[in-house]
């Protein structure tokens, strides 16, 4: 199945029978202090420069999170997806939990974008569908609902197929819908890393939808984290 992204020069198409797609995640405040502090004053500088640099080291869609304390979203999250949309021609992901600031960056976002994104739970679907619909973008699904995270493949496969049932209720087609796994660090639970890659063996076989993942969660809080980013993410792309 194929996803199209468009940002204002450039479409990306996403396909298991295509070559890896690489989101770029650094404009996000996370951790980032001075990002952070940028971001609460209205001073786009540094979102300019990590979209840049972003796409020069390869990046192919750029995501954009704003969250912050002391960041007014529904303000700085659409001047921030306006600011990359002018340096850079690739896919924009919108990046928040924040249904407001969503539709306020969905509204200047040009081509078609990405949302990022929605859950099993029945409150994130009834805000982020009609959205998506709205604007005919595409989204990405997390495998978790009300319970959380499931520790089971198979529990996380039955939200996945709930995401993309319910999507298709709102008129959003399977092929816009891109379903993430989850990736926990195996710092807190050995397992985890087999469980995601037996949750995306399952999404392709039983959903046959695009699948993105946040590989270098699987080793957060660990030594060497590189290292275990490229073997388990060479694990996933072979799932």
């Amino acid at each position: 199945m194929r996803t199209v992204l468009e940002g204002t020069g450039r479409k990306i198409a996403i396909d298991a029978e295509g070559p890896f797609v690489t989101i770029g995640e650094r404009i996000n405040p996370s951790g980032r202090r001075r990002l952070a502090e940028s971001l609460a004053q209205g001073d786009m500088s540094l979102v300019r420069q990590e979209a840049l640099a972003q796409v020069e080291a390869g990046a192919q869609v750029i995501d954009v999170n704003v969250s912050a304390v002391d960041v007014d979203e529904e303000r700085i999250l659409p001047l921030a997806v306006q600011t990359v949309a002018e340096v850079v021609d690739v896919p924009i992901s919108i990046d928040t939990a924040n249904y407001e600031a969503l539709a306020a960056a969905l509204a200047i976002c040009p081509g078609k974008p990405l949302v990022n994104s929605v859950t099993g739970e029945e409150a994130s679907l009834e805000a982020v569908l009609p959205l998506v619909k709205e604007h005919g973008c595409a989204v990405i699904g997390l495998c978790m609902d009300e319970e959380g995270i499931p520790k089971e493949a198979q529990h996380r496969l039955e939200i996945a197929n709930k995401i993309v049932d319910t999507a298709q209720t709102y008129g959003i087609p399977p092929e816009d819908v891109i379903i993430d796994p989850l990736a926990m660090t195996v710092g807190a639970d050995h397992t985890s890393g087999v469980v995601t890659l037996q949750t995306i063996r399952l999404i392709a076989m039983k959903l046959g939808v695009s699948i993105t993942l946040g590989g270098s969660n699987i080793s957060f809080g660990l030594p060497e984290r590189s290292l275990i980013n490229r073997s388990f993410l060479a694990m996933a792309m072979a799932a």
